[in-house]
This record gives structure tokens, sequence and C-alpha cells, in this order.
């Protein structure tokens, strides 16, 4: 069985349907009207407000679900550069780490290096 699709409607029908209700003055007739269009009162009274607010936009249909931000590049470009700065960091640390013991180690040795030479 098809599943039922939302109808939309493109900004030239917004417009013919808006028109013709305009052009309604007996009683009933826009009802006639949104029968036969498939138009609920609703619609017309969105359609009306976006058409007086002058956004010719607004008539366009809008996408459904979630919306991809703008700078969605900048954003996963700051991520990447902010993982790339956390593995630099581990690796500094581990690499800072190592450069301790081998100060200790050539203090170490060096101490002993010297009481060697002392004994001699």
């Amino acid at each position: 069985m098809p599943h039922a699709r939302r109808r939309q409607f493109s900004n030239a029908d917004k417009r013919r349907i808006l028109d013709a209700a305009d052009r309604c003055t007996r009683p009933g007739e826009i009802g006639a009207l949104m029968r036969h269009e498939g138009v609920y009162s609703s619609s017309l009274s969105t359609w009306r407000r976006q058409r007086e607010a002058g956004d010719l936009a607004a008539l366009a249909p809008h996408k459904r679900g979630p919306k991809i931000p703008a700078n969605r590049a900048e954003t996963l470009q700051i991520a990447q550069l902010t993982r790339e700065r956390d593995g630099l960091k581990r690796e500094l640390d581990k690499a800072m780490l190592v450069i301790g013991v081998q100060k200790k180690l050539a203090a170490l040795l060096g101490t002993l290096i010297d009481d060697k030479d002392e004994k001699l």
C-alpha cells in the first residue's frame, strides 16, 4: 500500500490560490475553492500573513528536518585542528617525560663518573 505524501505548493500555485481567494465575494465561494484546491484555511491564513510581510521566499516550501549550519566547513576544520592539537600535546608530554628521565640519568651518570675519578 503506498504511503501518503505531504502536498507541496509552488510559489506560483500559492499566489494563484491567494488571488482566487481574494476575488471570492459570495458566501461559500472560499470554501468551495479550498475544497477544489485541497487547501486548508490555516494554509491560506499563513500564506496571506507571509504575503503581507513581503516575504516572497516564505512562500517557498521549507525543508523539514535538522538544518545544516552555514559555517559547517569551518566547524569541521576547527574540530579536526582541535584533534590534531590534542594529539600533539600528548606527544609533547611523552617527549618531555623522556627528556626529564634522560636529564636525571645524565646527572646520575655524571655524579658516578665524578665519584669514580675522585677515588682514583
